[in-house]
């Protein structure tokens, strides 16, 4: 349990690291040395604990806010929980878009793709179980694939374009989208 503290106290440390950097340069700039030596560990830490840069900048951001969102009940709460990843997103203006110009739209979707997939099975495995019916796994697997590309391609396109966006509109479109179509996709395709 000590080293599991441990560890993660130095990926908390590595990552706040990172954001300073990226107050001040592009992510593309920054260097696993500026990031060891500003938190005081070796390069065999770093390494230990993430892959790249790139890994760390992913575990900072699911950590930030994708661990959160895990935690709703997402077929009741799934608008306060994409609405708390908009309210995240605009707190982090700076760090979301210094990883967006750097490493590019497809990369920053990436970094969400593995947890919003996770969500969006969780979402559809919750509303089955209200409802009594499932659907079959290859279905389930390409629902969860649509509603995680849906979700990821608006909120980055949201990420891009916040002035010519109203963001009560793009909750309340996506709610009512998520809420109609699931329901009547399981009632009419489960069994």
């Amino acid at each position: 349990m000590k080293h599991e503290i441990t560890s993660m106290n130095t990926k908390k440390a590595l990552a706040r690291s990172l954001r300073s950097a990226m107050e001040k340069k592009t992510f593309s700039k920054i260097t696993v040395s500026e990031i060891i030596s500003d938190c005081g560990v070796n390069r065999k830490t770093f390494y230990y604990h993430f892959q790249d840069i790139y890994a760390l900048l992913k575990w900072m951001l699911e950590q930030d806010a994708i661990e959160v969102v895990k935690k709703f009940d997402l077929i009741v709460d799934y608008e306060e929980a994409i609405t708390f990843v908009m309210d995240y997103v605009e707190s982090n203006n700076h760090i979301i878009n210094c990883a967006y110009d750097s490493i590019g739209h497809d990369h920053v979707k990436s970094f969400f793709y593995s947890d919003f997939i996770s969500l969006a099975s969780d979402l559809i495995t919750n509303a089955e179980n209200k409802i009594g019916l499932k659907l079959d796994e290859d279905y389930k697997k390409f629902l969860s694939k649509f509603y995680t590309e849906a979700l990821s391609g608006m909120l980055m396109d949201w990420i891009k374009n916040r002035e010519q966006i109203d963001r009560k509109s793009i909750i309340d479109y996506i709610s009512k989208t998520i809420r109609v179509s699931l329901v009547q996709t399981i009632r009419t395709y489960g069994r």
